[in-house]
């Protein structure tokens, strides 16, 4: 029987441009060239949507229902069109995963209905916007630069409904002595920004936070990365060696090394310490990054 088998003209153009006659010719790199790209895997160059719904899918599978209970208490998710995936009839993107996964570590360690919260640096306001809607707040107050505090002041007042938007306290770090003279607060946040700010201004933050704070959640990477081939230095080299000078852990790691990530916790856990008295309650991997870690501390000797 002849049988009539061909390449299909999506072959044949890849086989024209990419997995060409002299494909075996040298096998050094071409697990992550365009030749297995063509075969095995999708280009990450061209895919990088794909491979982030494919993340944010993949760890929403694996939420709870305590979880999604958290998911479902914020409301007006989706304004700002964010890059989500659909399931079990909810939409989730990955700041709002994140966001729940958070709470849900918060939770395990602290009584958050009826505490005051401040949160130092809470881009456009996502980790807010979570917090409000899952517990009723006194007040929650932002510590941040004028401009992103523009953009979470006009976010939240979109997503959160008037009285949430009452409870929610501005303030521009020009302005700090307003923290100072406040009262105690049950709960500091830090996410992802003190880790782009100078070694001497995080102290500043940590002292802060150990004469006005109760407890202390932080979630930022253990260290940095010089590997190219992860964002391709996209804002070029002076950003590259700016992150290099910036937060108390700036030793460069293979950040996806379990052990290299593992190496480094305790530098860690002790580098986000407020200060004396202070103790970790809680530590844990920052899913689902590979290298960034949380943990939470209580001030022992109490407000």
């Amino acid at each position: 029987m002849v049988r009539n088998l061909q390449a299909s003209p999506q072959w044949e153009r890849i086989t024209e441009h990419w997995v060409t006659e002299d494909v075996a010719a040298d096998l050094t790199d071409f697990k992550s060239d365009s030749r297995n790209y063509n075969i095995a895997l999708w280009n990450p160059e061209a895919n990088g949507v794909r491979y982030l719904k494919t993340l944010v899918y993949d760890f929403a599978e694996r939420l709870d229902e305590e979880d999604w209970a958290r998911l479902r208490r914020i409301r007006n998710r989706e304004f700002g069109n964010p890059l989500s995936v659909r399931l079990h009839g909810e939409s989730i993107c990955l700041d709002y995963l994140q966001a729940v996964l958070e709470l849900g570590f918060i939770e395990r360690q602290l009584t958050l209905d009826g505490a005051r919260v401040m949160e130092i640096g809470a881009g456009y306001g996502r980790t807010c916007h979570a917090l409000l809607s899952n517990h009723d707040l006194v007040e929650y107050c932002i510590v941040d630069l004028p401009n992103t505090m523009q953009l979470s002041r006009a976010y939240l007042r979109e997503v959160l409904d008037e009285g949430q938007f009452a409870k929610v306290r501005f303030v521009a770090v020009d302005d700090i002595d307003v923290v100072e003279q406040a009262p105690p607060y049950d709960l500091c946040v830090n996410i992802h920004s003190f880790t782009e700010m100078t070694p001497a201004t995080v102290r500043e933050y940590l002292d802060l936070i150990a004469e006005k704070c109760r407890a202390f959640y932080v979630k930022n990477p253990v260290g940095k990365f010089l590997d190219k081939t992860l964002d391709g230095h996209f804002k070029g080299s002076e950003a590259v060696q700016m992150a290099l000078r910036t937060g108390p852990l700036r030793k460069v790691i293979d950040v996806f090394d379990s052990e290299a990530v593992a190496a480094v916790v305790p530098e860690y856990v002790a580098a986000y310490t407020p200060g004396d008295g202070w103790e970790c309650v809680a530590e844990a991997r920052g899913i689902p990054w590979s290298y960034f870690w949380q943990a939470l501390y209580k001030n022992g000797g109490g407000q």
